[in-house]
């Protein structure tokens, strides 16, 4: 896998692009996911409105006690059927002074998101779309991860700080592929990670991949933004890095 993207990941949900349309670059790991996170609902529920492909938890106003959206565990006025409370623990640790990690919103909650967005809301698939909401955050700490690897010498421990939704900004990087590829990320956040005192920001890039078996695919591009030399220099180093495994072979010294 590279170091600026992790995927395909592999969905058994039908949200496929048209045929025609060119998609991005793709890396050459990939993890079974279990449901949509693109432009469609899950082909079982296809009869359904289609919902917006943004991620519906506003990682914008979080609750400064925990670092999480606020969002209420309280049936929705819309909502038939009662909806599990109980939210999973993540493998991401918080930037905060205990050791904590970073909770998942329930399938109430998640529910609630996604009502007040007036995105649809299908009750009886909501425990799977909360799956593949933390699947995909699990993916992208992981290449998270990846690259903070680099930086074992300054801290072994990084930790998440906060992470912002961005849906509807393109990012330079994804702004360039899509005047390549016609092809445009279907979500996008910043992450803004703690290196033991130092906040580095990164960008995910969330795609969706070349059907494969009849199969849905995701890429998500993970990279730090370039906000100093430091990022600068990481991001060249995973090119050329690329680059001569391309070229040379992976794990290649020349």
């Amino acid at each position: 896998m590279s170091n600026n993207n992790s995927g395909p990941a592999k969905c058994p949900v039908d949200h496929t692009s048209a045929s025609s349309k060119p998609a991005p670059p793709q890396a050459p790991h990939g993890a079974q996911c279990p449901v949509d996170h693109g432009q469609a609902l899950p082909s079982f529920a296809q009869n359904l409105p289609k919902s917006s492909s943004e991620c519906p938890v506003d990682h914008n106003t979080v609750n400064p006690l925990n670092m999480m959206p606020d969002l209420p565990q309280t049936m929705h006025s819309s909502q038939a059927e009662t909806l599990s409370t109980d939210r999973e623990l993540s493998s991401i640790p918080r930037a905060t002074d205990d050791d904590t990690v970073w909770e998942y919103p329930s399938p109430q909650q998640f529910y609630n998101a996604l009502a007040r967005k007036d995105m649809a809301a299908p009750e009886q698939y909501m425990d799977i779309m909360v799956d593949i909401h933390n699947f995909l955050n699990e993916g992208a700490w992981n290449e998270v991860l990846k690259w903070e690897s680099r930086h074992k010498d300054q801290c072994v421990a990084p930790k998440l700080l906060r992470l912002q939704g961005r849906p509807r900004d393109l990012s330079p990087m994804a702004r360039f592929t899509s005047w390549m590829h016609g092809v445009k990320p279907f979500d996008r956040h910043d992450w803004y990670v703690d290196r033991c005192g130092k906040q580095v920001r990164y960008v995910i890039d969330y795609y969706e991949g070349v059907p494969e078996n009849d199969m849905p695919v995701f890429n998500l591009v993970v990279r730090p933004a370039v906000d100093d030399f430091e990022s600068l220099t990481d991001r060249c180093r995973a090119l050329w890095q690329d680059a001569k495994e391309k070229y040379f072979g992976p794990g290649s010294s020349q």
